[in-house]
């Protein structure tokens, strides 16, 4: 009988260790890991196989540099992909995985992930086993596999009011004039077009539907309709789902060839939930996370100089029995967005597992990085309940659609 591996054990024996050198090969490797019985290994055995011989030798292991010796592996991770998957997608621009972890617990398995972010990549290899993949420019369709549903968080800074203002500023380029993120869309157009997924779900800040007058949503949506997608788009807000008021547009998009005009698809109904901030705070929190005499009173004053000038900008200090503002990922720099008010002190900055919670993640999930990169990775990610609920009508239609064409 074969022994089952734990995956922790692996990882420790070949010394899986993310940091800004690592190539694709580890991505490979551990995509090959969690695919090899479903028929997407095609896509990561010669490439894994290969690596996984280098580890060997770099290593200098006694054992035969063959996956014999390492499958099969018992995934102790946080969150495992279904045994009994209903369905395939990938997740691009995947951040830590809060996309993901929305189909995954909708019965869905990832079969390809990239992120180029190497902190982003230590948290979500921690938790889900998966070293992403990289620069999405740099893959080339014929290695991604065949899915079902793809899903792209693409970067928002081009489009989002802060990102603008400041390029603004700066005198930058913004929108798809941005070389470096803007035009990291049409990577997600040359994939749809060659993979043809029957579906997709993109997230991206409200403000895209806004910006440039309108013409950059206008030109990502005439890119999906030349595609021939049928396109669904509505600004939702993560209050209803947790005590964050966090407005971003969810694109929807159903394939025509497949679905022939047949959706009927509808974005959830938003009923009024009762959140309260209070609710996801942590008991007892280090003093550490308490503002600073210095910092507390340059937030003050530098609220009191922008309000003169009838300007907005300044601290938000929360209101624990209602919901917070927009946590950004600028929010290592001081917190000012979201103050907690501390009796007979200053007020304090929200800790990582508290903002976690903020946007929906379990308590299970594993946060490896620094407390500036985590509050980089949790203000850059997603309410995931709210994309779970989107993606449960999304699979309505595909798993209709699906049995339709069964009979």
């Amino acid at each position: 009988m074969t022994k089952v591996k734990k995956y922790s054990e692996i990882r420790q024996k070949l010394h899986i260790d993310i940091d800004k050198k690592t190539d694709n090969g580890l991505a490979k490797l551990t995509h090959y890991f969690q695919n090899h019985k479903n028929g997407v290994s095609e896509y990561f055995k010669n490439d894994a196989t290969e690596y996984l011989t280098s580890l060997h030798e770099k290593l200098n292991i006694l054992e035969e540099p063959n996956f014999q010796y390492y499958l099969p592996i018992k995934w102790d991770i946080p969150f495992p992909s279904p045994e009994k998957p209903k369905f395939k997608f990938i997740d691009l621009f995947a951040g830590i995985g809060g996309i993901r972890l929305a189909y995954q617990n909708l019965g869905g398995k990832c079969v390809f992930t990239s992120e180029w972010d190497t902190y982003s990549k230590k948290t979500y290899e921690a938790n889900f086993g998966k070293v992403p993949f990289g620069d999405i420019t740099q893959i080339k369709e014929t290695e991604i596999p065949d899915h079902d549903v793809l899903l792209a968080g693409f970067p928002c800074q081009p489009f989002s009011i802060a990102g603008v203002s400041k390029k603004n500023a700066l005198g930058r380029k913004h929108g798809f004039l941005d070389e470096t993120q803007g035009t990291l869309f049409f990577d997600i157009a040359r994939i749809l077009e060659h993979k043809r997924p029957k579906t997709f779900m993109l997230e991206n800040v409200k403000n895209l539907v806004s910006h440039d007058k309108g013409n950059t949503f206008k030109v990502i949506q005439k890119t999906l309709k030349e595609l021939n997608y049928n396109i669904y788009f509505k600004v939702l807000d993560g209050k209803y789902f947790v005590p964050q008021h966090r407005e971003r547009i969810i694109i929807v998009g159903f394939d025509n060839e497949y679905f022939e005009g047949k959706e009927n698809f509808k974005f959830p109904e938003m009923t009024e939930a009762k959140f309260a901030l209070k609710d996801i705070l942590l008991p007892e929190v280090d003093p550490k996370y308490t503002l600073s005499d210095k910092l507390w009173n340059y937030l003050q004053e530098y609220a009191k100089k922008h309000k003169a000038k009838g300007n907005g900008f300044g601290f938000g200090l929360a209101d624990l029995n209602g919901i917070s503002r927009t946590m950004s990922a600028r929010y290592y720099k001081d917190g000012a967005e979201i103050l907690i008010p501390q009796k007979g002190k200053n007020p304090r900055r929200l800790v990582p597992r508290e903002c976690a919670r903020l946007q929906g993640f379990p308590d299970e999930f594993i946060i490896p990085v620094s407390d500036n990169q985590a509050y980089k990775q949790f203000g850059n990610s997603v309410v995931s309940p709210l994309m779970q609920a989107v993606g449960k009508n999304i699979l309505k239609e595909l798993i209709q659609i699906n049995e339709s064409k069964k009979s």
